[in-house]
């Protein structure tokens, strides 16, 4: 086991009125919570490195509640989510994907309506690095209202011997979404997908 050394952590809110539209009766919220981590593996190859999913695990369930604290603290208020990862320049691309257990099945545990994958990201960085996290609706991959993204990213990591994990939750569909699709009262909430 591997203890994950946290550097910093912060929250990010988005309230969105209007995107140029009328004003919305009810504002969209985007919220991201980052943390900045040590990487265990950085500088060298190390084959076997997925029992460090484990060791992120109750890291993720901590940012997913630091996410629907954020949002006002009902959980059932969500409606879309995404994770992402940026790796800081001694690390490599799969640092990156031990992100993805610990953080999407964190959300999911978290949340009561959430059958879809969680969409993810990653990349390779340093201090300053953005990253366009997708987010897709938690119950219905196909809901085209709630394709979307929110940027995040820290002016100082992550360093080189660190990374940046990301979550992102939403409380619907883009403000003024209009091109069709399946809606979010269609979802049948079979598959994850519709």
């Amino acid at each position: 086991m591997v203890e994950p050394v946290v550097r910093k952590k912060a929250v990010i809110v988005e309230e969105i009125f209007h995107e140029g539209g009328p004003r919305a009766e009810k504002p969209l919220k985007r919220a991201a919570v980052v943390a900045v981590i040590k990487n265990p593996f950085a500088g060298q190859y190390v084959e076997d490195i997925a029992f460090f999913m484990e060791d992120l695990k109750p890291l993720g369930l901590e940012m997913a509640d630091d996410l629907i604290k954020a949002l006002g603290g009902d959980a059932s208020v969500v409606e879309g989510y995404g994770k992402g990862a940026i790796v800081g320049t001694a690390g490599e691309l799969e640092h990156g994907a031990l992100w993805h257990v610990p953080g999407g099945y964190s959300m999911r545990e978290k949340l009561p309506n959430s059958n879809a994958i969680v969409p993810s990201t990653k990349k390779i960085g340093g201090p300053g690095t953005r990253l366009d996290v997708p987010v897709t609706h938690c119950n219905a991959s196909y809901v085209r209202s709630h394709f979307d993204a929110m940027e995040v990213g820290l002016n100082d990591g992550p360093k080189a011997d660190e990374i940046l994990l990301a979550l992102v939750m939403t409380t619907g569909p883009r403000i003024h979404a209009r091109v069709g699709g399946l809606k979010a009262s269609e979802i049948k909430g079979e598959d994850g997908l519709r």
